[in-house]
């Protein structure tokens, strides 16, 4: 008997990734998802922590996009088949006619789902590799993804210190870290607490500025005085403001390979 394949989704949306899930569930039982995630640094990590045989990813997502995260998969878990998940009809066909990557049209029919299991299923039993398709996939989308209107980057926001609240410029953080119910506002002067999640701060920060290098951690990139590697292939950056060094989680260094 053939093993059961394991599966990441990653779809921002709500209602979207539960009406995906519930598709799955009938067109796929026996698929394992081991994570259902709303954003593309929380999907890297479980990709990196599961290496799923599949991974059905948003293109839009906060934070990392579907690419990004398929790129960065492509040393956490090469061995993961990836599919995208898109709204834009005469893009995904362009992008994937191929056929060597495979994708889904939101909303997400049944029909196309299973031919979707089909292809997977196919070259999970031949044992074939993605990485080398996926790879030049992925350098030919490099800068072709539609543009989407947003609205202009964070400027300025407000925390809580102590009893006080503070306005600070956006300009002027270090970065940013999360647990489970605040996120901290790291500045040379300090730290201040925002009711805010990581996956909000994304949407809203300057991506060419501000880049997730955790799940729980995005920097300021003009607050990085440098870079070095460890041992075990992580990121270390050393801040100019702050005292402290901070990990870029495995997973996330086939980001910033050019640092």
């Amino acid at each position: 008997m053939a093993r059961s394949l394991t599966c990441v989704v990653a779809e921002d949306e709500t209602l979207l990734r539960e009406a995906l899930l519930t598709l799955l569930s009938q067109v796929w039982p026996e698929l394992r998802v081991v994570a259902a995630c709303d954003d593309g640094g929380a999907a890297l990590e479980a990709i990196a922590t599961f290496q799923p045989d599949v991974a059905l990813l948003d293109i839009r997502m906060p934070g990392l996009n579907g690419l990004e995260v398929a790129a960065g998969a492509l040393d956490a878990s090469p061995g993961t088949q990836v599919v995208f998940i898109t709204a834009y009809d005469q893009y995904a066909i362009a992008a994937f006619d191929k056929g060597a990557v495979d994708y889904l049209l939101k909303p997400v029919a049944l029909p196309r789902l299973q031919a979707c299991r089909e292809r997977i299923e196919a070259r999970a039993a031949k044992g074939a590799a993605p990485d080398a398709a996926l790879a030049a996939l992925l350098q030919q989308l490099t800068g072709a993804l539609p543009s989407v209107a947003k609205a202009p980057p964070l400027v300025w926001l407000t925390a809580s210190s102590g009893k006080d609240t503070r306005l600070i410029m956006v300009d002027d953080i270090a970065y940013f870290q999360s647990d489970t119910k605040y996120t901290a506002v790291m500045t040379a002067d300090g730290e201040s607490l925002l009711r805010k999640p990581i996956r909000e701060l994304l949407d809203a920060l300057d991506p060419a500025v501000f880049k997730q290098i955790h799940r729980s951690t995005i920097v300021n990139m003009k607050a990085v005085a440098s870079v070095t590697r460890d041992e075990m292939g992580r990121g270390l950056l050393r801040l100019k403001t702050r005292p402290e060094t901070l990990t870029v989680s495995q997973p996330f260094m086939n980001l910033f390979r050019n640092m």
